[in-house]
């Protein structure tokens, strides 16, 4: 209304104390560019560009028409957790009872449920970095502080003895990300186990994500820190996520599984916050664990993406990129091109400035490896086609040319 005074917005200190998702605003870029007519390549969003398998969906409907659209449990459906189980059996060889997970609305929500329910103000949970860009807001949110771990390329790897240097008093938790997001790096057996003698030692929880779990390549094991040591089993808190493994990114049905009393607490707040996972999408997630859907096709065509991918990213001058072992990320060094000037003569100073550059000159959507803690690097997702791939590469290539 005109002459109204402008009223000033007081938020809380929580909400302040966290930044946006640098994942997500380039994926809104992307969006933008494209709603404007623009023809846009985006390496951008971190979600399968595969359909959800048909027959989920016909489970889903199934669900509707059965009447299945009620409340349910707010830990999710006992079926759904048995199945979960079962899948941890069949998997990793971890035994699990169906009350030992709780089922979320996501694997975000169940990674935020895992760090609330261990995490209290001004306490530390160390995070190996690079990392997701959401792992430090997650702790934030709770009133701690994320203590990031540099992990070394070009592998990334964390080494159990730079994670045992920021062990303090206030540390309550260590996050593990195998397969990880940002790098492709899957964790090898000696880490991992070198990080559970420090939670043994510590009595520290391990928030281990292994939403990736499925998408390994060259042979590469996935291992998880339970299996492995069951001695660390009561300190592991295990969160998995049906988005990435089955395509069901917008189904949004994730889940953690812990020690019973932990357990008990996540359904506490869970409770409180979101309440139950979709009805429907539970009922879809049974028929995906429980009826041998294969998604092995997704995996094999992600595989020869990487390769692709990596191999042409090497020949682009500037671009130094090593074989990731697992997720569908490749996260090449860049640090040959910063200090270079763009056409027009801004200086390419960082990641930043280099992904703004890409938007500006080739619309190219990337993510910058400061927004994970990877700085001199990019985030590119082959999780596209390859004609997408070959597309975006092509318009890097010149782009590059135009630096000097």
């Amino acid at each position: 209304m005109d002459g109204a005074p402008t009223r000033t917005h007081r938020l809380s200190d929580m909400v302040m104390r966290i930044t946006a998702s640098m994942t997500i605003r380039m994926e809104e870029r992307a969006k933008a560019l494209a709603a404007q007519g623009v023809r846009v390549v985006a390496f951008a969003a971190g979600e399968p560009d595969f359909d959800t398998p048909e027959p989920v969906k016909e489970a889903a409907i199934a669900a509707i028409r059965q009447g299945f659209t009620k409340y349910t449990a707010s830990s999710g459906i006992r079926e759904l957790r048995e199945a979960i189980a079962a899948k941890l059996k069949r998997d990793q060889g971890l035994e699990y009872a169906w009350n030992e997970i709780v089922v979320s609305n996501g694997g975000k929500q169940a990674l935020y449920n895992a760090v609330a329910a261990v995490c209290g103000p001004e306490e530390e949970v160390i995070i190996p970095s690079p990392c997701w860009v959401t792992f430090p807001e997650q702790v934030k949110v709770v009133g701690g502080t994320p203590v990031l771990v540099p992990a070394r390329a070009p592998d990334f790897v964390p080494d159990p003895a730079d994670v045992a240097a920021k062990i303090t008093p206030l540390t309550r938790a260590i996050v593990m990300n195998s397969p990880n997001n940002p790098t492709g790096a899957v964790y090898t057996k000696e880490a991992l186990s070198g990080i559970a003698d420090l939670a043994l030692r510590h009595n520290l929880y391990i928030i281990v994500d292994e939403i990736y779990q499925s998408m390994t390549y060259d042979g590469t094991r996935h291992y998880s820190i339970p299996a492995l040591r069951p001695d660390a089993r009561e300190l592991c808190l295990l969160v998995n996520s049906m988005s990435k493994a089955f395509a069901m990114t917008g189904w949004r049905v994730g889940s953690v599984a812990g020690p019973r009393e932990v357990i008990e607490g996540i359904d506490r707040l869970q409770g409180h916050v979101t309440g139950n996972p979709n009805s429907i999408a539970q009922k879809a997630a049974v028929f995906a664990l429980t009826e041998n859907v294969d998604c092995t096709p997704m995996v094999r065509e992600y595989d020869r993406r990487r390769k692709h991918i990596v191999g042409e990213l090497n020949k682009i001058p500037g671009f130094k990129c090593a074989m990731p072992k697992g997720a569908f990320y490749a996260f090449p060094d860049i640090t040959a091109l910063l200090g270079k000037k763009a056409p027009d003569r801004t200086v390419i100073k960082d990641s930043m400035a280099l992904a703004e550059y890409f938007i500006n000159e080739a619309h190219v959507v990337m993510v910058p490896g400061d927004a994970f803690f990877g700085p001199g690097h990019l985030r590119l997702s082959y999780a596209t086609s390859m004609a997408e791939i070959d597309e975006g590469l092509a318009r890097i290539r010149k782009a590059v040319e135009k630096l000097a």
